[in-house]
């Protein structure tokens, strides 16, 4: 039994990038990275459509994988069956948690903004639907409602295309949701937005999207690791440089992941929702973690060693 504990202690340090010494290497044979079909997550869309991934990464084969959801994301990331991953702060947080510190590096930021509260006209709100328990959107639709005293209402946690048929059957009240899909509530099913997060967020600025790497392969890989970096800053330069060149790309990768197209026009107001750029915003990751910790839905955790930034300094100075 100790030889067994030993080994399963070993093994998850050397799964976290802890006591386990991993030799570096110029270069990886694969990066296996996630994202999610949303457009909140526009520079993984854009980077593969385009191929700055690929481009950057050279001879490392790049895997991609679409995620729903950020519990599944995590799972992927503390399992080792994916390397990095654009995700949310509070999933981030929750990985970096379960593995006492030791599984998860933030390398970059991607996108702010883009959630908002849409609800039914003139419903009384007692079922609003949220993407997932404990995910990004569903800490700030429990701290909102926690603000305005609403202990009454019930928060269910569902899937975001689920959410659009719930809402238009009138299953429920309204949600807090991403894009496209809070624009999709008010263009297909004609709700409105009783709250813009980037309302609720000093200068409108807060994390929504980040770019993730497993410690592991960021210590063993760290040439891999810029060059992904490389690619997150390249896409989003050109995303914020060409518009409707990025949100057609966009909108068509969409269309192949999900076998349904939405109009250029619903991508483009989703679009002015958001911003794009490499600051992952810390301080706003740290106010979310701190709202699901006084939500009960997260234990106090020291995220000092979240952030591994050198490779995004790096590559900003031309080095």
């Amino acid at each position: 039994m100790v030889r067994l504990a030993t080994l399963l202690t070993c093994a998850l340090l050397a799964a976290c990038g802890g006591a386990a010494v991993l030799p570096q290497t110029s270069s990886a044979p694969e990066l296996r990275l996630g994202f999610f079909p949303n457009v909140t997550h526009a520079a993984a869309l854009v980077g593969i459509k385009k191929g700055f991934f690929q481009d950057a990464l050279g001879s490392t084969a790049l895997k991609t994988s679409a995620f729903s959801s950020g519990a599944n994301t995590i799972e992927a990331l503390l399992s080792g069956s994916i390397d990095a991953t654009y995700i949310g702060p509070n999933p981030t947080v929750t990985a970096y948690a379960r593995s006492h510190g030791l599984a998860v590096r933030v390398v970059a930021g991607a996108t702010s903004g883009g959630a908002s509260l849409v609800v039914r006209p003139g419903a009384t709100l007692k079922t609003l639907a949220s993407p997932g328990l404990g995910n990004t959107q569903d800490i700030a639709l429990r701290w909102w409602l926690k603000g305005q005293g609403r202990s009454d209402v019930t928060v269910l946690p569902q899937d975001n295309a689920q959410t659009l048929q719930t809402f238009k059957a009138g299953q429920i009240d309204g949600a807090w949701v991403p894009e496209p899909w809070a624009t999709r509530l008010v263009t297909e099913a004609g709700g409105k937005v009783l709250v813009d997060e980037r309302d609720l967020w000093p200068g409108g600025q807060f994390v929504t999207t980040q770019l993730v790497v497993r410690t592991d392969y960021l210590r063993q890989y760290p040439d891999t690791v810029k060059r992904l970096v490389a690619a997150q800053v390249e896409a989003d330069a050109w995303l914020n440089a060409n518009p409707a060149g990025a949100q057609g790309a966009a909108t068509d990768y969409l269309a192949e992941l999900t076998g349904s197209k939405v109009s250029l026009a619903v991508t483009a107001t989703a679009w002015s929702h958001m911003t794009f750029g490499n600051d992952p915003l810390p301080a706003t990751l740290q106010a979310s973690a701190d709202h699901a910790v006084q939500l009960g839905l997260l234990e106090k955790v020291d995220l000092k060693n979240l952030y591994d930034l050198r490779f995004l300094t790096a590559v900003e100075a031309g080095r």
